[in-house]
């Protein structure tokens, strides 16, 4: 028994191998397949079918297309479309488990050892792991049919297995419960196929399992989904709801179906995938033009729920995305741009604070800071359970520029909190006033600060080279701005303008500090400039 369960591990270690180099080296591209593919349902359907059976996992492709769903990226009828294929492709990895396919085992473990050893390659690494992980899954089927071999002539066997044979309701429950716990029907499918091969279990008991496990299935996906959006947690319930559906009649027609399914294939093991194939099948010929129908009574069961925005909370990093590296690092950047999105607006505040000395304004300017903050923590937690060992160079590359471009961003944020609003609360209480050319400067000197920010999002998100060449020659423009400005503002002193003398130190920190944001801003521009050997490496003229 303890070698059927060290198998049992292995099966399960092997196909989460395979799953995870599967959705960290290509998960990118199928989830673009995916949502290229849902204009219609039988592309829907065939779609889940390919996805499953490259990912080998119905539960990682309906918590796929449950995100979507609840990102409103795909319709909910559109979704259930793709998990009837979903179901559909695990019985096609099921089927391919079932040929004896031993002979490669060795075989996909060296060429899985060799390719996951490479250096400097994500992409080579998953592809390593995904040999390794199928290795490990024929290996571990091997070791379960010779270990439950000598079970068929044990005494005691018979006496646990008779309960459930008297009682196949039990039988499917007991097949429910170990497909949840083990969270992939196809590990247990492959189980009893391995166990009805050796003879350890009667046939029919196998195949009243394999609907258990068909059940079990759909647990994992709505436990995950619960505090997802409504959207989501519809997608995994309707997959509930059309399972249930389709066990009821096959569950009480067993008796009367097994003879046809063994005229098939005679070959017990046989049997039980190709039940497992004609189970789905039937459901997804069945429910494929009634999805709409499914969907309805789905929100009947799950109703919208009224959810308040709460802009510190982050909106668009998702945990399940971690094992697709090119995903998370997608999320990450749209995250670290509604940041942006934010300094801009407190950069835009923080001129109207000065002009117009508003309390009000300022305070927000202040909560502002505080939403930067949260994001920017929500932003680091999150690029820190993100793996960078499995990254390919250029995603490696792209990890860095987020958290730094974020990091800046804090720190523009902590500017404008930590000094200009001080600066402006006390001008309010002095009730002092710029005067006109002096404030016209420091105008000058925030517009040219607010088209940098502007432009180091574009390049972020571009990575385009003449913008950055634009940006640090903006900046030079600025920096000169600040000579001139000042020079204009000594000059006004010695007029002796009582405005500019009032308000003379502000004025001065007041463009400083611009100036930082600026700089916070330009470093987005540097490692592209760096890269394409555009930038010289220091401005000291070097002696000849």
């Amino acid at each position: 028994m303890l070698n059927i369960v060290a198998g049992v591990c292995l099966l399960l270690w092997g196909v989460k191998l395979l799953r995870l180099g599967v959705t960290r080296g290509f998960g990118a591209g199928l989830r673009n397949m995916l949502a290229q593919s849902t204009n219609n349902r039988i592309k829907a359907m065939l779609s889940g079918i390919g996805m499953t059976t490259v990912l080998q996992s119905s539960t990682a492709t309906v918590l796929i297309v449950a995100a979507f769903a609840g990102q409103g990226m795909i319709g909910a009828s559109a979704g259930l479309a793709v998990i009837l294929g979903a179901d559909i492709g695990t019985t096609l990895v099921a089927q391919l488990f079932s040929l004896d396919l031993s002979m490669l085992m060795p075989l996909f473990m060296v060429i899985g050892f060799v390719l996951f050893s490479m250096q400097h390659s994500g992409r080579m690494k998953n592809i390593g792991r995904i040999f390794v992980g199928l290795s490990l899954m024929l290996m571990a089927l091997a070791l379960i049919r010779q270990t439950a071999e000598p079970l068929k002539t044990s005494e005691i066997l018979p006496v646990i297995l008779a309960p459930l044979e008297n009682d196949p309701f039990f039988a499917v429950l007991l097949a429910v419960l170990l497909t949840w716990l083990a969270h992939s029907s196809l590990a247990i499918v492959l189980l009893l196929m391995s166990f009805v091969a050796s003879g350890t279990l009667p046939i029919m008991l196998g195949l009243y399992m394999v609907l258990g496990a068909n059940l079990g299935g759909t647990i994992p996906p709505i436990l995950a989904t619960l505090k997802d959006h409504p959207e989501a947690l519809r997608i995994s319930l309707s997959n509930l709801i059309v399972r249930l559906l389709g066990f009821i009649p096959f569950f009480f027609l067993l008796p009367v179906i097994e003879p046809y399914i063994a005229m098939i294939d005679a070959n017990h093991t046989r049997e039980i995938v190709n039940f497992h194939t004609l189970f789905n099948v039937v459901l997804a010929l069945t429910f494929l033009p009634f999805t709409q129908v499914v969907i309805l009574i789905c929100k009947k069961l799950v109703p919208d729920r009224i959810e308040r925005d709460d802009p510190k909370k982050a909106r668009y990093l998702d945990l399940k995305d971690l094992d697709t590296p090119s995903v998370a690092l997608a999320s990450a950047t749209r995250e670290t741009l509604r940041m942006a999105d934010i300094v801009q607006q407190m950069l835009e505040d923080t001129i109207t604070v000065f002009k117009t000395n508003d309390m009000k304004l300022l305070e927000k300017v202040r909560d502002e800071d505080d939403t930067i903050d949260e994001i920017y923590g929500a932003i680091k937690d999150y690029m820190a359970k993100l793996s960078q060992e499995f990254m390919d160079p250029k995603e490696a590359q792209r990890y860095v520029q987020i958290l730094t471009f974020a990091t800046n961003l804090e720190h523009a944020g902590d500017v404008i909190d930590r000094n200009l609003m001080p600066m402006a609360l006390k001008k309010i209480k002095k009730q002092t006033r710029f005067s006109q050319k002096g404030f016209k400067d420091i105008k000058h000197i925030h517009d040219l600060v607010m088209e940098s920010v502007q432009l180091a999002q574009s390049i972020f998100v571009s990575g385009d080279l003449e913008m950055a060449k634009q940006l640090l020659k903006d900046k030079q423009v600025i920096r000169e701005a600040e000579i001139s400005g000042m020079a204009a503002h000594i000059e006004r002193l010695g007029e002796g303008e009582p405005d500019t003398i009032s308000t003379s130190s502000l004025h001065l920190d007041i463009v400083r500090d611009y100036r930082r944001i600026n700089t916070y801003m330009c470093t987005v521009a540097y490692p592209l400039l760096e890269e394409s050997g555009e930038l010289r490496t220091s401005r000291l003229k070097l002696k000849e």
